[in-house]
């Protein structure tokens, strides 16, 4: 069991026994942010409801939400539980849609954070055998430094690599036999590109795994990575607001991601009308944190749009699962009335042949909506013929549409002529916001 699970104690607890020790978790975080945090008091207050009301999980739902606007209208320490010289350390989130939400942690909030990670690294078959890459950020970003702090708690000989400098990733990968890579999936397939293109085949390097999470990625992107690294891709989640990555990985199923939920309670709610969602039911993603102290969330509202779904894995782990984040209902585009998800068209691109390397451009012109997409062509994709690319490009235009049920105007441009992210990936440029 050491060797297939961080904790099988926790990670394949009966269901009974998680539901026990989830609502005890409860009770005491209610009461700890009902002391410690006037904020969230108040619209507790305004919803009518006290610490006294909640007995368990099943009260759950009685509870007000938390929303990204909550946190920044409480920056910065208006979250805060503990005082602030119990606090060891702060994340950051990029604050590029507004203030940054600062989220603090005690030195026992980072060791259950660790914790969750060295889990996931653990199910992506890790050892303290392995060489952990980890290419994510360092610093404010909590991508690096929480696989670093899972990478240490299993063992493993780690590469604090931070992202960026590729032609460095590269050689350290080769000299110091890398055998899980950590990193956004973009920046996989980048790493990839540039091994094939510097004449290296996938069974020249010794990984053997890839641990990726921080953006929306397909199956078809996960193809994608495999092929060019000659590893097992394995989805990671985690958000900022909660501790960072480790809140969900998939093990080797690659079917869904189990949720640490003896440390995040789930929900799925309706993002309309705020109700709870049976499982098996599409929607938003809530998470409540069970066991944080500096900076524990309630209901706090992710805009990921999931399933969860509570059935047997071949792993051993009872713990239950999310899907893929099938994307945002933040980063949903109504396009000409339509709903459409950069995910959808991800799919189509890669499932064609392309590479996933895009750019989508929304607009308005004369009252109406625009969408153009700028499509890398790999080299053998790629022509000098006019007639050529015009032919590829009504072809794919024709597929996106069958997706969407609107028609783009797809752009086919020359290998490597759209910039590379080390990071997260800016896939969207909506310029419609400057209407309204």
């Amino acid at each position: 069991m050491a060797e297939r699970y961080w904790r099988g104690d926790i990670e394949t607890m009966p269901r009974e026994k998680m539901k026990a020790l989830q609502s005890e978790r409860l009770v005491k975080q209610v009461r700890h942010v009902w002391n410690n945090v006037p904020y969230y008091r108040a619209l507790m207050e305004k919803k009518g409801v006290t610490p006294d009301d909640i007995h368990g999980t099943e009260d759950l739902h009685l509870l007000p939400f938390l929303c990204k606007d909550d946190l920044r209208e409480a920056y910065p320490y208006g979250m805060l539980a503990v005082p602030l010289s119990d606090c060891v350390r702060i994340q950051s989130t990029s604050g590029t849609t507004g203030k940054r939400v600062v989220a603090f942690y005690t030195q026992d909030d980072i060791d259950l954070w660790e914790d969750c990670c060295a889990r996931a690294i653990v199910a992506a078959g890790g050892t303290r055998d392995d060489v952990c890459q980890v290419c994510y950020g360092y610093g404010l970003f909590t991508g690096g430094a929480g696989l670093h702090g899972g990478s240490h708690k299993v063992g493993c000989l780690t590469l604090p690599m931070s992202s960026g400098n590729t032609e460095r990733q590269i050689q350290f990968m080769m000299d110091l036999g890398a055998t899980i890579l950590c990193c956004t999936p973009s920046y996989a397939a980048y790493i990839g590109e540039s091994l094939r293109e510097a004449g290296y085949r996938p069974e020249d390097n010794k990984l053997k795994a890839g641990i990726f999470g921080a953006e929306p990625w397909t199956e078809e992107m996960r193809r994608e990575i495999e092929s060019l690294l000659g590893i097992k891709a394995y989805d990671i989640y985690g958000l900022t607001e909660t501790s960072g990555p480790g809140v969900a990985f998939e093990c080797f199923e690659q079917h869904g991601m189990h949720i640490n939920e003896d440390h995040f309670y789930p929900e799925i709610i309706d993002p309309s009308t705020g109700e709870v969602l049976p499982d098996g039911e599409k929607g938003e993603l809530v998470f409540t944190s069970l066991t944080k102290q500096a900076f524990p969330l309630l209901r706090y509202r992710t805009k990921d749009i999931c399933v969860l779904s509570r059935g047997e894995c071949s792993c051993g782990r009872t713990l239950v699962k999310m899907s893929k984040p099938m994307g945002r209902s933040d980063d949903m585009m109504i396009i000409r009335g339509v709903n459409v998800f950069p995910s959808q068209i991800e799919t189509v691109l890669l499932r064609e042949g392309y590479s996933p390397n895009y750019r989508i451009t929304v607009d308005r012109v004369n009252h109406t909506d625009t969408l153009d997409i700028d499509v890398e062509c790999t080299p053998e994709q790629f022509s000098d013929t006019v007639g050529d690319l015009y032919a590829l490009e009504k072809q794919l235009t024709a597929a996106i549409y069958n997706m969407l049920g609107i028609t783009p105007k797809v752009h086919l441009v020359a290998p490597k002529s759209i910039t590379r992210s080390e990071g997260k990936a800016v896939r969207v440029i909506d310029k419609r916001k400057k209407y309204d």
